[in-house]
């Protein structure tokens, strides 16, 4: 191919060569182009010679790479000849191998045959020795294999109460010398820190007057102003022959404190007439919601708590009308919050959440309206409305376990509301409720086969109980003051702690004659 090239370039020289002689001028053109033709004709044979060398050289160069590619090729194939003389070496010893353990295993499999047929005869054997045991128990004893299960069963289910009420006792004993007294310090260091006033509130608020003509004027002309009066403030007025007095009767505390502003203001300005009531009326209401959301305000930056939503401020402030057995709301809240803190402090918790926690855990008892829930479920409800986090409603909810408790600030608040509700003088007590929480403590233990007689005392913070010698033994005596402290624990309801004495008591008499 390259020599073909060489030889096109060469005549073309020669016709290039050929034309500038046939262009000369007639003078010249004979000798001129005898010298050019002579010139192109070396110059193509020098041209013809190199190409033959350049062909030679490719030709050689060609010939080397094909026999370096034949050697490479040849290593390989040796190389993998050696491979696989490796490989088949390998096989025809793993072929041996194999049929040694195969033979092996089947030495194993025949060993294995014996000896489950030794094992079915021994089986066999025992199976017959046990049956003749039982056969020989049963005509000793004279109990059948089911009867003598039953009394086995009965025997162990004894002896396994009796030992796990005193494991339980054990137990108790250990937790009281240890958790009992740090509670103690703990709960009785929260009280101590923290102090409120215990005064309790009536539904009646006595309006005071510094005369008696100033009734005839409340109560106008065949009674309108004292009809407008009730109408607008919705509380009763009672004016009758105290003197100096009137007296204003409502379960609604705010509605009271409305009624009583609005009185005082009419009285003091002098124009008693209906549409003044409804005016002054409508103006004290608004005064006392301005009243109770500055009051919620109030008590949040009293206690460090930021970020309320507006609405839980205004309950906070509603709490202050609000009375729970007598104790005001706010003022048992207030109170509830510093022993949150200060328990929450002992224990190493956080006690911001904790004072938040305690402040509104009541708040469900001041809704605006009236649904049908318990006052901790809807308090819990009305925190997660208005954003709070879940173990801040956990623990409203979870005060009187009506919910699982999940966070560890359920159990304080839960606790800090039985202290502030069990001061003395927090709360009163109707006294038929007293009398029927110490006929159900009393009536509760009688339940118990061998009980004879129950005793509640200490304003019902103990019940002794008397049972028969003769029907109780001494070591079910302890599971039975368990047993009724569990279910007081789970059916009633309480304040503080009751103690349950069990009395067994066994007397021989004998007369000498």
């Amino acid at each position: 191919m390259g020599t073909a090239i060489w030889i096109i370039v060469a005549l073309a020289a020669l016709a290039i060569g050929y034309f500038i002689a046939m262009s000369m001028s007639k003078k010249n053109a004979g000798s001129q182009a005898n010298v050019i033709i002579e010139e192109a004709r070396r110059e193509a044979d020098v041209i013809k010679e190199k190409s033959q060398l350049k062909a030679k050289e490719e030709e050689m160069k060609l010939l080397s790479e094909a026999e370096r590619n034949i050697n490479q090729r040849y290593s390989k194939m040796q190389s993998a000849e050696a491979r696989l003389k490796q490989r088949e070496l390998q096989l025809n010893q793993q072929q041996g191998d194999n049929a040694r353990r195969k033979k092996e295993l089947d030495t194993l499999r025949t060993n294995l045959d014996n000896r489950e047929l030794v094992i079915e005869n021994r089986q066999a054997e025992v199976d017959s020795l046990h049956r003749q045991a039982q056969e020989e128990l049963t005509r000793i004893s004279g109990l059948s294999v089911d009867e003598a299960k039953e009394k086995l069963i009965e025997s162990l289910k004894d002896e396994a109460k009796t030992a796990a009420a005193g494991y339980i006792n054990d137990i108790m004993d250990d937790a009281k010398m240890t958790a009992n007294k740090e509670a103690k310090r703990i709960v009785i260091q929260s009280i101590q820190r923290v102090a409120t006033e215990t005064a309790v509130e009536n539904s009646v608020t006595v309006f005071h007057i510094d005369n008696d003509e100033i009734k005839g004027r409340i109560i106008g002309r065949e009674g309108r102003n004292i009809r407008a009066l009730e109408a607008a403030t919705g509380i009763e007025i009672i004016v009758d022959d105290t003197p100096e007095a009137i007296v204003l009767s409502g379960f609604d505390p705010v509605r009271r404190e409305i009624a009583r502003l609005a009185l005082h203001q009419l009285v003091v300005d002098g124009r008693i007439h209906p549409a003044r009531i409804e005016e002054v009326v409508a103006k004290v209401r608004k005064q006392v919601e301005e009243e109770i959301i500055e009051t919620g305000k109030r008590t949040a930056i009293d206690l460090g708590i930021h970020g309320l939503h507006p609405e839980l401020i205004r309950m906070v402030g509603k709490m202050k009308y609000r009375s729970s057995y007598g104790q005001n709301l706010l003022q048992h809240s207030r109170e509830t919050a510093n022993l949150c803190a200060v328990m929450a402090s002992e224990l190493g918790l956080n006690p911001k959440k904790a004072r938040r926690a305690g402040l509104l855990h009541d708040i469900g008892k001041v809704p605006d309206d009236e649904p049908e829930l318990p006052h901790a479920i809807l308090g819990m409800k009305l925190a997660e409305k208005f954003k709070e986090k879940p173990d801040i409603c956990n623990a409203i909810g979870a005060h009187h376990d009506e919910v699982e408790q999940t966070s560890l600030l359920a159990p304080i608040v839960q606790v800090c509301d039985a202290i502030s509700g069990a001061r003395p003088g927090a709360r009163r007590e109707i006294v038929e409720a007293y009398i029927k929480r110490l006929n159900d403590l009393e009536q509760l233990a009688l339940s118990y086969p061998g009980v004879l007689k129950t005793y509640a005392i200490q304003a019902g913070r103990e019940l002794r109980v008397i049972v028969g010698a003769d029907k109780i033994s001494d070591e079910e005596t302890e599971k039975l003051s368990t047993e009724i402290a569990k279910k007081i624990q789970d059916e009633l309801t309480y304040p503080g702690q009751v103690k349950i004495t069990v009395i067994r008591e066994t007397r021989s008499i004998s007369y000498a004659k």
